[in-house]
């Protein structure tokens, strides 16, 4: 067995090794700096603190993007010399972030072990390759993403932090196989555990979903399926679950094979990025002279996003929560039993209110990032969850879950349809969103990213809209100014949350101008990028009135775009003249 002892190393700090809300993300080529990862893995032990380390169970995977088999040997040395009994690694390295939620919660190691965390190497659904980006966050004993007492304590570590810990002759461990390997250092034994990527996730959605009705659909002569992993890490598990466990055609599957680089695309599932889903699924700017597939999904790099398409039609993310809702407790068989409450990120669209009222769910209003959510999941007052930016989720797990919310759709599609699949007409995805917008009324929603535009000129939009919120007269006369057909602002405030299960403060989470029909615009930086900064407007309008459910999303939201960029003067503080993309 091979004995490794521990290096103390010296170091220095890097500036701006802050978490945002999904972990440190930066170019490779700032990871790739020597002594970069060891400092935040470092900072990260030392803010759990020894008798959370000394002992413990962590699991390190992640999207496989760009450097993320060496991080993996890094973290791995690094825990072994900071006192951590064993590591779990998913074969090749390879973990969704929702698996990786699942096994820290399910999983039970060969020596009956369970995970006390977990490092994840994802940037999520930002380009990969070595001139793009890395990312790591940390998530809990829950499997959730750590809380900001900890990422504040962590960020504080970086800032101050003189050495790090690594052990010195524990070689490179081989995670392309299955199996453990075990070493001895000065306390004692440490293992490192490969395993199957799929098997744990893959036994919680069979334990969640109907897979019999499932696979029914996904072999009925009228029903034809397409899925998009984007060379992401979902594309491990499209195969194991719809090919070989809902017997769905290989043909079915797009970009399956994970790549460092995601195949030189931007793996984001949105109808910009994912090109080959939209042009197959009869949505392409040019005309698509195949007839498309019923159904269609696509994947962001570590899978916990996802987009819903029908046959030449689109499902918003925030429609594709408020559907789930309505329909769960008679199509998912883990929702039986009823739903404890729902909720949505601040910026999604209240379509997911509507249904709450509805049914009369506990419904909550939270800030974007999935921690608030499992705060909810981990006090049982939340069932089923969801952001605009393409998550969407339940409490199986503490992190959004892209698969999950596929598997859902093909739940409801399959209950809806039980009687019909033999060659009767098949209830579309299309039919149930219109269904939906018949019975709750259809929140028109668009979102506009700008993306990697200068930090300082985002701040300073951001403070000029803030100020405007000092008088609701002079942002009328404004706006009245931009479009006379717009209704009056009724209220605007910097979206503030207090979480009702710890009591903590969230402030500065968004800026929100709120209309007297109910319609809204919402300003947002965004943390998800990994240099410059990311500006979001989101546009809202609701429409009751079935008649007028039906309109072109952007023509319907037309004076309510034009007040935002207006009012926000976004073409003067970013020297913008379009979004880089439209949701």
């Amino acid at each position: 067995m091979v004995v490794f002892q521990v290096a103390r190393v010296e170091t220095t700090p890097f500036d701006g090794q802050k978490p945002g809300t999904s972990g440190l993300r930066k170019k490779v080529k700032v990871f790739i700096q020597p002594n970069y990862l060891h400092n935040f893995v470092q900072s990260t032990f030392n803010a759990l603190g020894a008798d959370k380390v000394r002992g413990a169970t962590l699991v390190v995977s992640g999207d496989g993007r760009y450097f993320s088999k060496d991080a993996i040997q890094i973290i791995t040395k690094m825990a072994a010399a900071n006192g951590v009994r064993r590591i779990w690694v998913g074969q090749n390295g390879l973990l969704s972030t929702p698996a990786v939620s699942a096994v820290v919660r399910e999983r039970v190691g060969h020596d009956g072990s369970k995970a006390n965390g977990a490092f994840i190497l994802t940037a999520s659904h930002n380009p990969g390759g070595p001139h793009e980006d890395f990312g790591i966050k940390y998530n809990m004993e829950n499997g959730g993403p750590a809380p900001e007492s900890v990422t504040d304590k962590i960020y504080e570590n970086t800032k101050t932090i003189k050495e790090y810990l690594i052990a010195e002759g524990l070689p490179d461990v081989d995670i392309s196989t299955v199996g453990v390997t075990s070493f001895t250092g000065p306390e004692g034994q440490f293992d490192v555990d490969v395993f199957d990527s799929t098997s744990d996730y893959v036994k919680l959605m069979k334990s969640i979903f109907d897979f019999e009705s499932i696979q029914k659909l996904l072999s009925s002569p009228n029903f034809t399926f397409c899925y998009d992993a984007l060379h992401g890490v979902a594309g491990v598990y499209a195969k194991r679950i719809f090919v070989e466990e809902l017997a769905a055609k290989e043909s079915s599957l797009l970009n399956c094979v994970p790549k460092e680089d995601f195949g030189g695309g931007h793996p984001d599932p949105n109808l910009t990025y994912a090109k080959e889903l939209v042009a197959r699924m009869g949505l392409g700017k040019t005309g698509n002279e195949s007839e498309p597939p019923e159904f269609g999904a696509a994947a962001d790099g570590d899978a916990d996003r996802n987009m819903v398409l029908g046959k030449r039609f689109f499902v918003t993310p925030s429609d594709s929560v408020a559907i789930i809702a309505a329909n769960a407790i008679e199509a998912i068989p883990y929702f039986s039993g009823g739903l404890k409450g729902v909720a949505r990120s601040m910026p999604t669209s209240a379509a997911l209110d509507v249904v709450a009222k509805h049914l009369n769910l506990k419904f909550f209003e939270v800030p974007t990032g999935w921690k608030f959510f499992g705060n909810l999941m981990d006090a049982g007052m939340c069932s089923v969850c969801g952001e605009e930016s393409f998550g969407t989720g339940s409490d199986h797990i503490r992190e959004k879950d892209g698969i999950w919310a596929v598997l859902a759709w093909l739940n409801i599609l399959a209950h809806k349809n039980k009687d019909n699949l033999g060659g009767g007409k098949l209830v579309t995805v299309e039919d149930i969103v219109r269904q939906h917008w018949s019975t709750y009324g259809r929140h028109y929603y668009t979102r506009y990213d700008y993306e990697n535009v200068d930090a300082g000129g985002a701040k300073e939009l951001m403070a000029h809209l803030v100020k405007l919120q000092c008088s609701l007269s002079e942002v009328n006369g404004i706006v009245k100014g931009i479009r006379s057909d717009v209704p009056n602002v009724a209220h605007a405030d910097e979206f503030e949350y207090k979480d009702p299960v710890d009591g903590s403060v969230s402030k500065h989470q968004g800026i929100r101008y709120l209309f007297e029909d109910g319609s809204r615009l919402v300003f947002r930086l965004s943390g998800t990028g990994s240099e410059g900064a990311t500006i979001r407007v989101y546009i809202e309008q609701y429409e009751k009135d079935s008649s007028k459910t039906g309109r072109d999303s952007q023509e319907a939201l037309g004076s309510l775009v034009e007040v935002a960029i207006k009012l926000s003067k976004i073409e003067e503080f970013t020297g913008r003249s379009a979004p880089t993309v439209i949701t």
